[in-house]
């Protein structure tokens, strides 16, 4: 499927909950969020339903999202029924890892061939600051038991933030170093709880890890805006998400659907299409393809963020991530 700026859209990022076991402080306010209502929430009957049509439509990859998917109770078999519609021919989960060690293996058997996993700090006293809680030790088990399970590519998310994690990227990228991990490094962006001044650009971070001087690699599975780097005698690569500095629209093959059934064709726009209320007034699979039709070709150019005044009115959490 086209925009109206010819691109091909055919990635569907997927929030199944908005709900988190952990609370990142770039995610979302100390005081946490209002949770969407169970009834608001798209059942995964009307996902997969979703999921049908939109292959249809050409989508070919779908990355399953949260909040935190793993806490939503049903999500080994919503994925395993996933993995075997016709048309999908990639199925991968975004997840904070502290639930994967005892799912790895269970999301391999389900259909699922790929992960993410946040872990912006190794060290478990920052990692209970930042995640206001969270145990790093469950995540790291998590990520080995995700090789262990042959799920391939594991690739790690760090956010990075000048005060929180900067000084850790050299000891991050060890772990693609010795290991046959995808350490990316993402720069923060402004939605939600997120703080501006925090920010450190693509090009600063490699000057600090050294990365000027390497040759980009194109041999890691992927369909996102990550650039890749594999230094010699590396089993993994370190890999660079720039949505400020080098903002990647022109580029951009994906739409969101969040949790309470909202089409969302850019993360950094609040317009949305709202499949949910088809769904629930018997709208025809035509009707609802119309609706996909209508929120990729009002696709936006390119995004905001760098305008000071931009604010989402939702949450990274509210949104998928």
């Amino acid at each position: 499927m086209q925009d109206q700026f010819k691109r091909q859209i055919e990635y569907l990022r997927i929030s199944v909950t908005d709900r988190c076991n952990l609370r990142c402080r770039y995610c979302m306010p100390e005081e946490g969020v209002n949770w969407i209502s169970h009834d608001s929430i798209l059942s995964f009957e009307e996902i997969l339903r979703l999921i049908n049509i939109s292959t249809r439509f050409g989508f070919r990859r779908f990355r399953i999202t949260g909040g935190e998917p793993l806490v939503r109770k049903g999500i080994l078999s919503f994925l395993e029924q996933a993995s075997q519609i016709p048309g999908v021919d990639d199925l991968m989960l975004t997840t904070n890892g502290i639930l994967l060690a005892e799912h790895a293996f269970d999301l391999k058997r389900a259909g699922v061939q790929r992960v993410n996993v946040s872990l912006d700090t190794l060290d478990p006293k920052r990692f209970r600051h930042i995640t206001r809680g969270g145990d790093v030790h469950q995540v790291l088990q998590g990520v080995f038991r995700s090789l262990e399970a042959g799920l391939d590519p594991v690739k790690l998310n760090v956010v990075v933030s000048r005060s929180q994690n900067l000084e850790e990227l050299p000891k991050l990228t060890e772990l693609a170093r010795t290991y046959p991990l995808h350490v990316r490094f993402i720069e923060l962006m402004p939605i939600g709880a997120s703080d501006r001044d925090e920010f450190v650009p693509i090009t600063e971070m490699q000057e600090i890890l050294g990365i000027q001087d390497v040759l980009a690699t194109e041999d890691v599975q992927g369909g996102g805006p990550a650039e890749y780097y594999r230094p010699p005698g590396f089993k993994g690569t370190i890999g660079f998400i720039s949505a400020l500095s080098r903002h990647f629209c022109h580029t951009c093959n994906r739409v969101r659907l969040t949790a309470d059934g909202k089409l969302r064709p850019c993360l950094h726009s609040s317009f949305e299409v709202d499949l949910r209320q088809a769904l629930r007034s018997a709208a025809s699979d035509a009707e609802i393809g119309d609706l996909f039709a209508k929120g990729v070709w009002l696709k936006p150019a390119e995004h905001h963020m760098n305008d000071e005044e931009w604010q989402d009115q939702r949450l990274m959490s509210q949104i998928g991530g």
